[in-house]
Order: C-alpha cells, then structure tokens, then sequence
C-alpha cells in the first residue's frame, strides 16, 4: 500500500472548492476552531452538540467566510449526516433494547459463562462484552453488563479485574472499530468508505485486540490494581426478572443478522462482477445498512419478542423506550458532519491534504494522532471520530476501497487512546467496579489504551497488503 505517495495525488483530486483564504490562515482558523470546540467541552462543560456548532462557525468567520454561507454549510453537512448516519443509530438503539428487554442478552451470557471454566472464563466474558457490544453504545452495554460481570465473580471467585477487563475490551473494540457499531459508522459516512468491507477488516483489527487488551492483559492488570472489595449492587439483579427468554440459537442469530447482511453485500460485490446480476441486487438491497439494520429490528421483534412472549404493548413500548437516550449522541454526531462540512466548504480539507503531502507522514498514522489528540482534550470517541473524520475526509480522493476503510479504523483506533477524568466513561467504570483513581488508570485507563495501539498497529500491518 502507498498511502504516502498518494497523497499529492489526493491535492489533485481534491473537490473544486475555492479556498477562502491563504494557507497559513486557514490553518490558524482550523486550529483555533478546534481548540474552541476543546475549551468549550472540557473547561466550560458545554455539551458537545453547542461547542461543535460554535466550532464550525468560529472556524468559518476566522477564515473570512461570508456568515450566511457558513451557516449554509454547518447546516448541509448536519442534514446530510443526520440523514445518513441518524437512522442507522436510531435503529441499532431499538435493537440493542429489545435485547435488552427481552432477556436476549442475559440468554447469551448464561450460555457462554456457564459452558466455561475457570481458565476458560475471562475469553467467554471477552466474546460477551463483544456479542453485547455490536448492537449497542458502549455505556449502554457496560449498564447491561454490570450485573453479570459482578455476579460471575461473585459466583466463579474470581476478581472484578480478571472477570471484568477482558468483558470491558470486547465491548469497547467493538465501539471504536466494528459497524454496525455508531462510532465506526460515523467515519464509514464521512470518509465515503465501504462498509462490508470496514466491517471485514475491522473484525481482522478487533478480534487480535480484545485478545491482547482483553484476556490477556486482565492477568496482569489484576495484579497491579490489586484486592477489590466484593460487588453487592446486584445480588438479585432486575434484568433477570423475566421468566421466558428467546433461545440462545435463536438471539444468537439475531444479533448476527445485520452483520451477515452487511458482509453478504460486500462478498457480492467482489465476487459479481455484473451490477445488474440478481443475486448481486438482491445482495446490494438487504446488505444496504438501513435495509439490514431495519429488517433486523423487525425479525428481533418476532424473534425475540415471541421468545420472551412479550406483548403487543410491551413491544412497542420497548422499541419506543430505545430512542430518548440517544437524542444527545444524535445531535453530536450530526454537528461532527456539520463541523465536517464547514472545513471542506472554507478550503481548509485541502490545505491539510497539501501539509500532509509535504510531511511525508503516512496518512493512517495522521488519521490516528488526530483521533488521539482530540479523544485526550475532549474525553469522548464519538468527538474524536466526528472531528478527526472530518479532517481526513478530503485525503481520501484518490484513495483505493480498502485503503479508505483502513483510514476509518485508524481513527476508530485513536478514538479509544487513554480515557482519564475527563472521560464519562472513566467514572462510570470507577464507581462501578469500586476502584481508586490509581487502580482506574492501571486498569480501564490502560486497557484502552493497548486497545488504540494495538488497533493502528494492525492496520499498518493490513496496509502492507492491501
């Protein structure tokens, strides 16, 4: 792969836009709209949604952009990622609530721990923090989840750390490199990449990594944090309430369908050569992510609802249930495309592209930095994805299919680098498990950042032979 030497060509190839102002100004203006957006979260503790949308206008009036036409611009790059990416969440929140709900995903768990034994444990809990996490946002998952991990360690004698780290990996590779996850989705959009293929590859980076960051660092992290007190928050958890549950066959299936979908159109697209073949339209319709997400929550709601013997009304007011919760992450991704389109209408896409090409630095790695940069300030992957695709989105021009989905999990990859304070997730982990600051740093902290380096460090190594 040549992703260097294709940069220049990417300047060639850039979109018409005129640049609104000199080089070096326009830089200052990305800069300084950047750090806005960074202050704006991290030190006056506005929601990402306003400090993206003040971001893309203090980045257009610094840059001398007419106002109207900056507007113009937030507001096209919203509509066209609410639009595109919007749904797909949308629905993937309903499914992940019906799976919830109708004890899906306690079946999948019971199935795989009680099938393991003590050495065998942490890898059954790393496939069920990945399982879980496909469909669902990674707080949503650790929620779910909680009352499992504390009650497996309770019951096998195993620590919180040796049971819960690899279970935490799988859940959050799947966040930051496997669609039809939100996050990766978010870049797959604005980057324009394939998603059968992202997905194919992404499985390749994800499956290594929860391995390395999961099962295996758990050993070591557990002796480092050290004796954790006891779990008693869910000695008689809620989520197992529910009498009837679908089988574990059939949520297993369920759970997998979307993917399979998604996979089946990327197979046809490589093996037919022939748009108008059959086979291929059928396959290039239901592998369409709306279409397989969409007829994933319908077979969900048969599958797993009659399973549960959940009802009409018990149905609806689960799918319904899905949806408030998301609202915000909505919102933000949304701006990220708003933020996206300020930077590509002002002219700044092609500067970075001209800087990037004269660097020398390979595009991966950049993609990888800015993520990483942006998830330090900021404290939240969906931002680093949003920003950081938005950055990316005029290198890949001239770029090939694979080389374009790779750029998406490098950024995917950087998304996870280091949670700390300033990280949600970070508390909810600490407070959750009992842990100090210190044993959270030498635990979560640093699982997430094996998962980041290790992801990059794959996907350099996909580029040589793609």
């Amino acid at each position: 792969m040549t992703l260097q030497a294709t940069v220049p060509d990417v300047v060639r190839a850039a979109d018409s836009t005129q640049p609104v102002a000199g080089s070096a100004h326009l830089l200052v203006a990305a800069l300084i709209g950047i750090a806005v957006i960074v202050l704006l979260i991290t030190q006056v503790k506005l929601h990402p949604f306003l400090a993206l949308t003040l971001g893309s206008l203090v980045v257009a009036i610094i840059a001398g952009e007419n106002l109207a036409d900056a507007i113009t611009s937030y507001t096209t790059g919203f509509g066209t990622t609410a639009a595109g990416v919007g749904t797909l969440i949308a629905l993937g929140a309903m499914f992940g609530k019906l799976l919830a709900d109708s004890g899906g995903a306690d079946e999948i768990v019971d199935t795989i721990v009680g099938r393991s034994s003590d050495r065998t444990l942490p890898w059954a809990m790393a496939l069920v923090g990945a399982l879980i996490g496909l469909p669902m946002f990674f707080e949503i998952g650790l929620v779910l989840l909680m009352p499992v991990i504390m009650l497996v360690s309770r019951r096998s004698g195993q620590s919180l750390i040796a049971v819960g780290i690899p279970t935490l990996a799988g859940l959050s590779v799947m966040h930051g490199l496997v669609p039809p996850h939100p996050g990766p989705l978010v870049a797959i959009a604005a980057l324009k990449a394939d998603l059968g293929i992202t997905l194919a590859l992404g499985v390749l980076v994800a499956v290594p990594t929860a391995v390395l960051a999961g099962p295996l660092f758990a050993r070591y992290a557990d002796r480092w944090v050290g004796e954790v007190p006891a779990p008693t928050m869910y000695d008689t958890p809620e989520s197992r309430t529910r009498v009837d549950r679908p089988s574990f066959p059939v949520t297993l299936a369920t759970v997998l369908l979307p993917v399979v979908l998604m996979l089946g159109k990327a197979v046809a697209d490589i093996v037919y050569d022939d748009p108008g073949q059959p086979v291929q339209k059928v396959l290039d319709i239901i592998g369409t992510p709306l279409v397989a997400l969409l007829v994933a929550v319908l077979v969900a709601m048969v599958s797993l609802g009659r399973g549960a013997r959940m009802s009409r009304q018990e149905l609806t007011a689960s799918v319904e249930s899905g949806l408030p919760p998301i609202a915000g992450i909505l919102l933000i991704v949304s701006a990220g495309g708003g933020f996206k389109q300020t930077l590509v209408d002002t002219g700044i896409g092609e500067v970075v592209a001209k800087w990037v090409a004269d660097s020398g630095l390979s595009v991966l790695l950049l993609a990888w930095l800015v993520a990483v940069f942006i998830r330090l300030a900021t404290g939240s992957a969906t931002v680093a994805t949003v920003t950081a695709s938005g950055i990316l989105a005029p290198l890949v021009n001239s770029l090939n299919t694979g080389e374009t989905s790779l750029l998406v999990l490098a950024i995917g990859s950087g998304s996870l680098f280091f949670s700390h304070v300033n990280d949600a997730g970070f508390w909810l982990v600490k407070e959750y498990f009992g842990l100090t600051v210190g044993q959270n740093l030498k635990s979560w902290s640093l699982m997430e950042t094996i998962i980041s380096v290790c992801g990059i460090v794959f996907v350099l190594l996909l580029s040589l032979v793609i």
